[in-house]
């Protein structure tokens, strides 16, 4: 089911829950929090500009974690960064929500294997709800991975259900 759920003729009324009002405006206005670390924020830059224009999805850059609902970790993760991204991921407000862009945040990419300083994924540090693949990956990829990430909030729900 949709935002709207039921609508009646000739009138401007819209019946609809709680929930639903409240994920639609969530997913609609996602304030990011930009952490290029390498290459990947270039792409990640990319997506910004006129010609993808990510803020067409209500994904709008802010000044600070305080302010943000998705942190875009992008790039090579060192193990000095990651208690930093920790910080500031702790800092962000619930509901918060983690996109890991490039084969470097998702599990160390081609340094992993003879670098010692490079952690092998963020999700090792804070958790991740979508994963783009690539080396780097294409600003379509990130449009992509923002389009699944509001999927996810469409269909979260407010009350935790007892296990």
């Amino acid at each position: 089911m949709g935002f709207l759920d039921q609508r009646f003729e000739n009138s401007n009324i819209v019946v609809t829950s709680l929930e639903n009002l409240l994920n639609w405006a969530r997913l609609s206005s996602l304030f990011q929090m930009q952490f290029g670390l390498a290459c990947c924020a270039i792409e990640m830059m990319a997506a910004s500009a006129s010609h993808f224009d990510i803020m067409r999805f209500g994904v709008i850059p802010r000044a600070t974690p305080r302010q943000t609902d998705v942190m875009i970790v992008a790039g090579t993760v060192t193990l000095k960064m990651a208690s930093r991204i920790k910080r500031l991921y702790d800092q962000m407000p619930e509901p918060r929500y983690v996109i890991s862009m490039g084969s470097c945040s998702n599990c160390g990419g081609p340094y992993w294997e003879h670098g010692y300083h490079v952690l092998k994924g963020v999700d090792r540090v804070i958790p991740v709800d979508v994963y783009v693949p690539g080396c780097p990956p294409r600003p379509e990829a990130l449009l992509e991975g923002i389009m699944k990430l509001q999927e996810k909030v469409r269909k979260e729900t407010l009350v935790k259900k007892k296990a």
